[in-house]
């Protein structure tokens, strides 16, 4: 029988190393797996790679993880903000690296990861610093940048509902990431408000099929995200 449910938030983030890459879903605080982010602070794993679209609102969440000094690298598309304090201490310190990808570039390495293509080109970023040492090339008029997709060891997203099989639906915006991220990963973690039934998940409704899945964990619902 298959059953990808996972009793404990610190089960579902055991066997996450030092050194890992990690994708986590959210647009600011929509989406934002924050149970999961707090239990891998907790597990202890350092010197991470994050993939997230910003870099932390505040001091808790994704900040609270940088916060813990546990990352050494970030892949996003945006980092400031009038809370991002905790990223720009870090980074201005020199503890903290960025990779700064556009958001739609963002979505597409991750997305490409997910579909097996090996990069793509991309007229964003052209003709900027974010081209710099990196392969260009003019088609049909139009200059491109190759952009190389990203893998992850594991990923960490929130949906709004899932089954025992991995099947998720998500609750408006908060989708965000969650369906490319999964799909991109070794090892996709999911924090559900509810886990249902077999059955009670409309097909028509799924967007992230349970093949994407490995680990679903259910976490009281937070708010609206």
């Amino acid at each position: 029988m298959i059953d990808k449910t996972i009793a404990s938030l610190q089960q579902a983030v055991a066997g996450i190393q030092d050194g890992a890459t990690i994708m986590i879903g959210g647009f600011g605080n929509a989406g934002m797996p924050s149970a999961l982010i707090d239990a891998l602070i907790d597990q202890g794993a350092r010197e991470l790679t994050i993939v997230n679209n910003n870099a932390g609102n505040g001091e808790t969440g994704l900040a609270a993880l940088l916060k813990a000094r546990r990352v050494r690298k970030i892949i996003c598309s945006f980092p400031r903000q009038a809370d991002s304090q905790v990223f720009d201490a870090l980074y201005r310190a020199g503890e903290l690296e960025l990779e700064l990808t556009p958001q739609g570039n963002l979505a597409e390495r991750i997305r490409a990861a997910g579909a097996g293509i090996g990069g793509f080109f991309s007229p964003t970023g052209y003709g900027t610093m974010l081209a710099d040492g990196r392969e260009t090339r003019e088609i049909d008029g139009r200059h491109y940048v190759l952009e190389s997709p990203i893998h992850a060891d594991f990923a960490l997203i929130k949906a709004h509902r899932g089954d025992r099989w991995g099947n998720l639906v998500y609750r408006k915006t908060a989708r965000n990431f969650g369906p490319i991220m999964a799909m991109a990963a070794k090892c996709a973690v999911a924090q559900v408000d509810q886990i249902v039934e077999l059955g009670q998940l409309d097909p028509e409704h799924i967007v992230t099929p349970g093949i994407f899945v490995q680990r679903v964990v259910q976490v009281a619902k937070e708010g609206n995200r």
